[in-house]
């Protein structure tokens, strides 16, 4: 197996993800496809973090276009070595792996906080207030309590399934790329390929 189509395959895969990240996070601002409660700022203050368009999303273009790259043969060849230039970029990719790891740790690390506090509702009482903050997150457990919320509607359940996928694709994120700083050591130490019969072409 190559190491480089191994980091093409996750580069590829990273890419998709980021976009999904960035359209579930601006899914966010939007409860029931309304635009009042961003702009009368009544959303949960994580979604202000940018977890899923900044750190999960953009971020991550990075370090896939990087990975993406390792498949081309346009680093062959230094110091009179032909795989030189190949395992310098396998090297290398590792440093843009942890730069993943940095974005889609940030990422999952917003949305269980996000999670564990809840979303910014009108309660019965009339006041907009975090209801489920004090709840340690357990309020994800009993669904019953969800209708202290009254506005906006099904809110908690827009932010428990938005925040939840993007738990989800950030914790995907995060293992593609500590894959890749493996797969890019290796790579760097054992040669671009593991196969000595395999030819380097340049």
């Amino acid at each position: 197996m190559c190491y480089g189509r191994c980091a093409r395959c996750i580069g590829h895969s990273l890419v998709w993800l980021a976009i999904l990240c960035i359209v579930a996070n601006i899914v966010l601002y939007f409860p029931n496809g309304e635009t009042k409660y961003a702009s009368e700022n009544h959303l949960s203050r994580f979604v202000w973090f940018f977890s899923g368009i900044v750190g999960g999303g953009l971020l991550m273009f990075l370090p896939a276009f990087v990975f993406i790259g390792l498949e081309e043969d346009d680093c062959c060849g230094c110091c009179g070595h032909d795989n030189c230039g190949k395992r310098c970029a396998m090297f290398s990719s590792v440093l843009a792996a942890l730069i993943g790891v940095a974005g889609s740790g940030y990422c999952v690390i917003v949305a269980a906080l996000g999670l564990a506090e809840g979303p910014q509702c009108l309660n019965s009482s009339g006041q907009w207030n975090y209801t489920f903050a004090n709840t340690d997150g357990q309020y994800l457990l009993d669904t019953s309590t969800w209708s202290q919320c009254i506005e906006p509607r099904h809110v908690v359940e827009w932010n428990v399934s938005l925040f939840s996928i993007l738990l989800a694709l950030g914790g995907i994120e995060f293992i593609l790329c500590l894959i890749q700083v493996i797969n890019g050591v290796m790579g760097g130490i054992c040669g671009y390929c593991c196969s000595r019969q395999q030819r380097y072409d340049c």
